[in-house]
């Protein structure tokens, strides 16, 4: 039957069993979209919650001014520009076991393993710093952050046998470790001076801390350098009965400019001088026996050589005999066959005024009669087992190496020395070597040392009793030693390597690691026949008088190849600049290693010191301040009477009298500056 229902399209008809039918195939797409739209809303739900956790997860992964992320972390600035990126090399960190309590943000696990991880925010008036700690709980694993290098220039770390200012990296090299080194021997290691801090020009410093058994590598393709900890083939050790475990852990500290958070680091976490030493070391030259006479000293040549300094009109802090005045090496007693009558050369010295210093070292040589009364007593380093005694090669033989973590050893060294003192009246030592390259690479001492570089901290602690006069070539962790460091050797070279143009990098490098009394090397190099500019033994003389013209203007001067050597112009160039030293520079060094007791802040100085925005300031690596107000620009290459000069703005008066009253900096080009000159300004 069929039944009309009005209304519809024409009033369509049905009966009562294909109503029901048509009903619900009409409620499908309904349903459809009714289901599709449930989806939808708890799609945007879900994506709204996981929204809003991704955004708290953010902001857990942020601290002030740092973000990590599970690959590493970035630093920015005050005004939001990214200074400081560090990567995670050794792991990848599990983002979901990261936990923030207070300033410490704490991770748990990487993508495979446990770990503690954790970065502490300490805000210090308008310094930003953080604690980083990463520490394996598995032994033997290494860990290894990776410094991005190339958003500012870098300085510090340590003194290289190729010196530049700022760091310049070149080639890749795999972490290694980062422990004192002789780098005139080993040209590739790092130097005798050594701290584990770098300064950014972007404000930024990192210092790793004692703890981190440190190794550093770098690629210079990708512009980073390399932070590992490791107890793997390394002659770093944990503590004894420590599993090995390593942990890489430092802070990074980000300031306004370049010069408040060096202060900033120097103050908190470096070592200061107690005392300034002897003033007389400021004021006038050291003279030594060494580039003159090398090993083949003798009494009568160190008497000529005393004559001659007073003979030409010097004056003379002290005179220094270096090597070989005692028979062999690893004794104390003068060579009867070089040295007949030491004890009147030492008496006439004194009538003559001349105060005399001696060379030392920390090794006894097996030919030497206290090889066997050192091995009996237990006073040199061991072999791994600690039974034997180690040999070493040194560049004087081979014999064995003081062990001066113990005390009875520090006592027998010491022993001798205060004997030589008291016997002829010796008024201070040139402590040599002191690195830990002259350990062997696996090694026992009396008190174990989980840092390698703490045997130099011993060794450098034995010039204490010396420090007046005392000279170290060796460092690390020692500005409190108060005495003077003197940078490695130097060649008779115009160059980077170890030659005069590397003398203010080292300077300024070893400066900012807060070694303030420094004695550059000898006047004109060591003179090595193979390793000299010039046709005779000596120096070529050009490259002396500029050498000679550059010393005038550092904290102390040290002679060895006598001016007398060349002829009566550079004996006379040489009276005019121990003058000025005495007169200009030294006043100014002594007013300024007075406040290194207090500040620790370098005696000399970059050019951005009191440039502290200046892109230009932070490369200059010819030019330095001695304090804020002096500036020196030496000439550094051979041929040149003239160079380019860089002034910062301010009110500066050269030595020739001219005034530069400048808002903005000045290059001087071409500035004449003629082979008996050094230019510098003075602010006024």
């Amino acid at each position: 039957m069929y039944q009309v229902v009005p209304g519809g399209a024409g009033g369509t008809v049905t009966n009562a069993t294909p109503i029901k039918q048509k009903l619900k195939r009409d409620a499908r797409p309904l349903v459809v979209a009714s289901v599709l739209g449930l989806v939808l809303v708890i799609a945007a739900v879900t994506a709204w919650c996981y929204y809003i956790g991704s955004l708290r997860k953010a902001e857990l992964l942020k601290t002030e001014l740092l973000d990590l992320n599970k690959d590493g972390y970035i630093i920015r600035n005050q005004a939001g520009a990214i200074v400081f990126r560090m990567s995670f090399r050794s792991g990848t960190l599990d983002l979901d076991s990261c936990s923030k309590e207070g300033e410490i943000l704490s991770c748990g696990r990487t993508s495979d393993r446990k770990l503690k991880f954790f970065i502490q925010t300490v805000f210090d008036n308008t310094v930003q710093c953080y604690r980083v700690r990463w520490e394996e709980l598995v032994p033997s694993l290494p860990v290894e952050h990776a410094m991005t290098y190339n958003v500012s220039h870098w300085y510090g770390g340590a003194e290289t046998a190729i010196q530049h200012w700022p760091i310049s990296i070149s080639g890749q090299q795999a972490p290694k470790p980062f422990v004192t080194s002789d780098i005139y021997s080993n040209r590739n290691g790092f130097g005798g001076i050594l701290e584990r801090y770098w300064l950014s020009s972007n404000a930024t410093a990192i210092k790793i801390n004692d703890s981190v058994p440190f190794h550093l590598g770098w690629n210079d393709t990708e512009k980073t350098m390399y932070f590992q900890a490791r107890y793997h083939d390394t002659p770093y050790k944990p503590n004894p009965g420590e599993a090995p475990c390593a942990e890489l852990s430092y802070r990074v500290c980000v300031g306004l400019d370049v010069t408040s958070i060096h202060k900033y680091m120097v103050r908190r976490y470096f070592n200061k001088p107690n005392k300034v030493p002897s003033k007389a070391m400021f004021r006038h030259p050291i003279w030594s026996t060494w580039a003159l006479h090398k090993t083949d000293i003798d009494q009568e040549k160190l008497l000529k050589f005393a004559a001659n300094i007073r003979k030409h009109g010097f004056n003379c802090s002290h005179l220094e005999l270096d090597d070989r005045y005692t028979n062999r090496y690893g004794e104390f007693d003068f060579d009867l066959a070089k040295f007949p009558n030491a004890t009147a050369m030492f008496q006439k010295l004194k009538t003559d005024g001349i105060l005399v210093s001696l060379w030392t070292h920390p090794f006894v040589n097996y030919d030497s009669e206290n090889f066997h009364t050192c091995v009996e007593r237990g006073l040199f380093v061991r072999e791994p087992t600690g039974r034997l005694p180690a040999l070493v090669s040194w560049w004087n033989g081979i014999g064995g190496i003081l062990d001066f973590t113990n005390p009875e050893a520090r006592d027998w060294f010491a022993s001798h020395l205060r004997s030589l003192r008291s016997k002829y009246g010796v008024s201070s030592f040139k402590l040599d070597a002191g690195e830990t390259n002259y350990l062997p690479w696996q090694f026992s001492t009396k008190t174990p040392l989980r840092d390698p570089s703490t045997f130099t901290r011993r060794y450098t602690e034995m010039a204490i009793p010396y420090n007046e006069r005392a000279e170290l070539r060796s460092g690390y962790q020692s500005q409190n030693i108060s005495c003077f460091f003197r940078p490695i050797d130097r060649d008779s070279v115009w160059g980077y390597e170890l030659g005069l143009k590397s003398l203010i990098p080292t300077v300024l490098t070893i400066s900012i690691l807060g070694y303030q009394f420094i004695l550059p090397d000898m006047i004109g190099g060591n003179a090595y026949l193979n390793r000299t500019d010039g046709e005779r033994t000596l120096p070529d003389r050009e490259l002396y008088i500029r050498w000679l013209e550059l010393s005038a203007f550092m904290p102390s001067m040290q002679f060895s190849i006598p001016p007398w050597e060349y002829d009566n112009e550079v004996v006379e160039i040489a009276r005019k600049y121990t003058a000025i030293h005495e007169s200009i520079v030294a006043p100014r060094v002594l007013e300024l290693a007075g406040e290194v007791l207090d500040t620790g802040d370098p005696i000399i100085r970059p050019l951005w010191w009191i440039a502290t925005g200046d892109e230009t300031a932070y490369k200059i690596d010819s030019q330095f301040l001695i304090g804020d107000d002096l500036m020196v620009a030496p000439v550094l290459e051979p041929g040149k009477q003239e160079r380019d000069i860089y002034l910062p703005a301010g009110h500066w008066r050269s030595y020739k009298g001219e005034r530069f009253d400048i808002k903005e900096p000045l290059h001087l080009t071409d500035y004449p500056v003629d082979l008996d000159e050094i230019a510098y300004f003075v602010w006024v």
